[in-house]
């Protein structure tokens, strides 16, 4: 926490920075036979049926996918759309775009064809990598990238040497939720690996003999950065899993890996503690979890101790900038809080009505970064307007609402906008709710994050029908899994006479979840 006007005290990254050159080039001269990648597609098979990668071997692919995107004519800074499964092929793909000099937009495999395609436009993107059971048609101008294609780019060209990128030039672009209703492009600049060094001991206590798995799929900022960008920018290995999904398989990834690290949101913990006997398992290797993209409650943290004997070490971020508040290995862990800044940053509670004066402990503010942090993002793709509502001078405001206590932990208290969460995953209510106002049973709607127990939200919509004889919530949901992500999708409909509103009219999202039910 700060309470004075200063910029970043670390270290900055040098002029000329390339972030997959950071991430791969010294180990790859250091250690060149070390395993850098790991990725499992079938769980029950034996560990040597895992896909590796070394990082000579690692090293080279992400260079030659650089040059065949090169022999393509791209333009430096041209972006490149990823829309793959969990293949190593993403990765590859991801950071050989960022060694070329041009920014890949990874994005989900969940994302529905018609939610791809406004991306696909919105971003400007002349190149598309697909799957086959992911392809969709894309405009004039835009050309396709097959699996097939992606292993010709790694496999038929010499390898190019790192572009000679400048650390503030567009490394990746990454899109997330925001308040006007759809998705927005937040821009990441090459330095930002470099911006992610205050995480190493000051969330992770990460080395080069670790072992990163990590629970998510390779589109998510969580992944990239934890699960690939740190570990190899350590010299550590990473593993990642791509097979079917299934609970079960966590455990028994720890105990055959090897594990020292393992990474997820608090749900995935959750549901692991309650489908799995844990202590069935050997799990001497991990050294503890880590839990980030949503707030991790007591009693997770309490049953997690309880049953392996490890702790938990959660971290607060944004996709703007990545995690800055964490707990790291040996400092003590408040339950309810994630932790302190990481030494380095500059962090401030900043009034909700305006001002630079960071507030004492004890007072509840806006979360603030100052703007001079190399991780923080270069801005929003084509958002001026948006970028305007954000940076108050020399700090950047990301709209959570927290305070410090007297001791410098940060207690979080929720949005100050209706931005949602959903798994880790940002979630405008406005885009649910203009999906579901295409239904025709639907007269109005509001959505809104309820709570079903400790720790526990999901997405909640409040309808009000159009003939009060049908309320039938099944077709309801069927539509928003037919436009929306599953994890933008309601887990529940609820139907209601009336939206509450205020005097001008505006819906009062927060009071739908006091409503008795």
């Amino acid at each position: 926490m700060t309470t004075e006007r200063c910029g970043y005290p670390g270290e900055l990254p040098p002029a000329r920075f390339n972030l997959a050159r950071y991430c791969l080039d010294a180990a790859a001269k250091a250690t060149p036979d070390k395993v850098a990648l790991i990725v499992v597609s079938d769980a029950h098979a034996p560990v040597e049926r895992a896909e590796r990668w070394t990082y000579a071997r690692l090293d080279d692919a992400v260079r030659r996918v650089a040059a065949g995107l090169r022999q393509m004519g791209l333009a430096p800074g041209a972006r490149i759309m990823i829309r793959m499964g969990n293949t190593s092929d993403y990765a590859l793909l991801f950071f050989g775009a960022i060694a070329g000099g041009y920014v890949p937009l990874p994005s989900s495999a969940q994302l529905t064809a018609e939610e791809a395609d406004f991306l696909l436009a919105d971003s400007g993107a002349r190149l598309l990598a697909v799957s086959e059971d992911l392809a969709i048609q894309p405009p004039s101008g835009v050309q396709m990238l097959s699996p097939a294609d992606v292993a010709a780019l790694r496999n038929g060209h010499e390898p190019l040497d790192y572009a000679d990128t400048a650390a503030a030039d567009p490394a990746f672009l990454i899109y997330t939720s925001g308040t006007t209703g759809q998705p927005k492009g937040v821009l990441h600049a090459q330095r930002s690996a470099w911006g992610r060094r205050p995480m190493y001991q000051g969330w992770y206590g990460i080395h080069s003999d670790d072992v990163m798995l990590h629970a998510g799929a390779f589109n998510w900022t969580y992944t990239l950065g934890v699960g690939l960008t740190d570990p190899w920018a350590n010299g550590a290995t990473a593993v990642l899993y791509n097979g079917p999904r299934d609970i079960t398989v966590w455990p028994m990834l720890m105990e055959k890996f090897r594990a020292t690290l393992f990474a997820a949101v608090p749900g995935l913990y959750r549901q692991m503690l309650k489908y799995n006997d844990l202590g069935a398992f050997d799990l001497s290797s991990l050294r503890y979890g880590l839990t980030a993209g949503e707030a991790l409650s007591v009693a997770l943290l309490e049953q997690w101790r309880t049953t392996t004997g490890k702790e938990l070490y959660e971290a607060l971020g944004m996709s703007e900038c990545s995690t800055y508040i964490s707990t790291a290995p040996g400092a003590p862990i408040k339950a309810g809080s994630p932790g302190k800044p990481q030494p380095g940053r500059r962090v401030a509670i900043l009034p909700v009505a305006g001002g630079e004066q960071p507030l004492p402990p004890g007072e509840t503010g806006l979360l603030a970064v100052h703007r001079s942090d190399p991780g923080l993002m270069l801005g929003y793709w084509n958002r001026p307007d948006e970028e305007d509502l954000v940076y108050r001078d020399d700090w950047f405001i990301g709209g959570d609402l927290a305070h410090f206590d007297a001791d410098g932990y940060l207690h979080y208290h929720g949005r100050n906008d209706d931005v949602m969460n959903a798994m880790g995953y940002r979630v405008s209510p406005l885009e649910v709710e203009q999906c579901l106002s295409r239904h025709p049973a639907v007269a109005e709607v509001a959505v809104t994050e309820l709570a079903v127990r400790e720790g526990v939200t999901v997405i909640a919509a409040f309808v009000v029908p159009s003939d009060p004889d049908e309320m039938d919530a099944a077709p309801l949901l069927a539509h928003a899994h037919a436009h929306l992500a599953a994890y933008k999708c309601p887990r529940e409909i609820i139907f209601t006479d009336t939206l509450p509103r205020t005097a001008n009219g505006k819906v009062k999202r927060r009071d739908l979840a006091q409503r008795p039910r």
